[in-house]
């Protein structure tokens, strides 16, 4: 095997909190989990860093104790591997981020626990998509100004149907100049290249699914055409969308001719 995914990425672990009984997440690896419902408190080695409310998301390097403040729901994964080993030494401590900044984390946490324990390169794929979803999640901590907050929330949230930042400016009841201008300065990128980055995020993992044509990507993710989009894509990425596919998504079935019939591998 010329690479091997579950070196980089893997799912280890598989733990769901209900209730309001305490649950310990053993460690080592990222753990990684949405909070669907109820409030809770993580407790970890590096100390105590807040509650977490529905929608939040929980990020911990390591061992962590969640204590529901109220009857709660948190379905979780352990992921180990070197990217997510990687990942979790930037954690000191654990800590709830704004889910509306990760949309894809919720659902692609689902996928892997339905799957577990399957022990697949598409998996691993998956929890790495998962890692690169959850790379946004740093944007929660920022001490982001109620305009900003609510511009990039209405960017995750509606990336697919909003036509661009006159538009998401109209939304919020600002001019143009200013949301920008405040954006940019909180964010270092414009609300205008953060719309363009969700959609080529949003591609990505929908590329990972070879059942989806460029045409269905491009209107799922909010470009125009097919064409629109390989270009926004080579031009964001550096490789076309059907180069990103063949190297990241899982291959199909191959073909090898036989004088009898076809042998599928």
């Amino acid at each position: 095997m010329i690479f091997d995914w579950n070196r980089c990425c893997a799912v280890a672990e598989v733990r769901e909190l209900t209730g309001d009984a305490p649950l310990t997440l053993p460690g080592p690896g990222l753990w990684a989990g949405i909070l669907s419902s109820g409030r809770c408190r993580a407790e970890g080695t590096g100390g105590y860093d807040g509650a977490g409310a529905s929608g939040d998301l929980l990020l911990c390097g390591g061992s962590v104790t969640l204590v529901p403040i109220e009857d709660c729901h948190l379905l979780a994964v352990r992921l180990t591997g070197m990217a997510a080993e990687a990942f979790a030494a930037n954690l000191d401590r654990p800590h709830f981020a704004d889910g509306s900044l990760c949309p894809a984390a919720a659902e692609l946490l689902a996928r892997l626990c339905d799957a577990y324990p399957a022990d697949t390169a598409e998996q691993s794929q998956r929890a790495y998509a998962l890692l690169c979803e959850l790379s946004h999640a740093d944007e929660a901590v920022r001490r982001l100004s109620p305009l900003v907050a609510e511009a990039v929330a209405a960017i995750r949230d509606n990336y697919i149907g909003l036509y661009g930042v006159e538009e998401l400016s109209r939304q919020l009841g600002v001019s143009k100049c200013h949301l920008v201008r405040t954006f940019s300065a909180e964010m270092g990128v414009s609300p205008g290249k953060y719309l363009t980055a969700t959609r080529i995020e949003a591609a990505r993992l929908l590329l990972l699914e070879r059942e989806y044509s460029l045409d269905m990507i491009a209107a799922l993710c909010g470009f125009s055409s097919a064409n629109y989009l390989c270009r926004v894509f080579k031009r964001e990425t550096g490789q076309t969308p059907a180069a990103w596919r063949d190297s990241n998504a899982p291959g199909p079935a191959v073909r090898l001719p036989s004088r009898s019939n076809e042998i599928y591998l």
